[in-house]
């Protein structure tokens, strides 16, 4: 939890996001997975199309009030999918854009911690403080997400929003509601599709549920 005083959280309307992960891509499902942030704009594959179908169902008796997205295909598509059933369109946000992964693009772990170790193992460590090499770090993603969550939240108070997302921007911002150090947010799982559910009121943020994907085991 996040800041402000019980009596003025009270007072306050509740905004509920429900932030997602994109569906699946063809690098998330390489064995072993390839690394993509904002360099790679890739389509969803087919079981991501059938994953980002199930979550549009999961959410649909929802009253939702807007869908936003990062501007990176495999996020948009997600979110125009979930945002169909309720009429409305999908609205890019830039500063939601998946992290930088630098020269690490379209790369498998294993293969950069065998070339590159010391960076790699720095990364691992502490990716607060030490970036993608050539990309950035954690607390960049930080410094250009956080204000636009907060912005939607209160723009949106008293409704319920989703947010279409990546697996580095989702994990920042889940460890800033939850007030984990943002050093150990790679623990935070976030699957394809994975819904998160946060409660915004006043100045204070909660976290009500982390990655349910419940409603995918009949795409997996």
């Amino acid at each position: 939890m996040k800041n402000g005083s019980p009596s003025s959280a009270t007072a306050a309307p509740s905004c509920h996001l429900y932030l997602i992960r994109h569906a699946a891509t063809q690098n998330n499902l390489s064995h072993p997975p390839l690394l993509q942030g904002q360099g790679t704009d890739v389509e969803l594959s087919a079981e991501g199309l059938n994953q980002a179908a199930a979550t549009a169902a999961q959410l649909e008796q929802l009253p939702i009030s807007a869908v936003y997205s990062s501007p990176l295909r495999r996020a948009v598509q997600t979110a125009e999918l979930i945002a169909k059933p309720h009429a409305i369109a999908c609205t890019v946000v830039d500063a939601l854009i998946e992290v930088d992964v630098g020269s690490w693009e379209n790369r498998a772990w294993d293969e950069i911690a065998e070339t590159e170790p010391i960076a790699y193992r720095q990364f691992i460590d502490n990716p607060a403080k030490y970036p993608y090499a050539g990309g950035e770090s954690f607390t960049d993603v930080a410094h250009r997400t956080q204000p636009a969550f907060e912005q939607l939240m209160k723009q949106h108070a008293g409704e319920k929003i989703v947010v279409v997302g990546h697996n580095v921007v989702n994990r920042v911002y889940l460890a800033h509601v939850a007030d984990i150090p943002l050093a150990k947010s790679r623990d935070l799982k976030q699957s394809n599709c994975g819904i998160n559910v946060i409660r915004h009121r006043g100045n204070r943020d909660q976290l009500i549920t982390l990655n349910a994907t419940l409603h995918l085991e009949s795409t997996a």
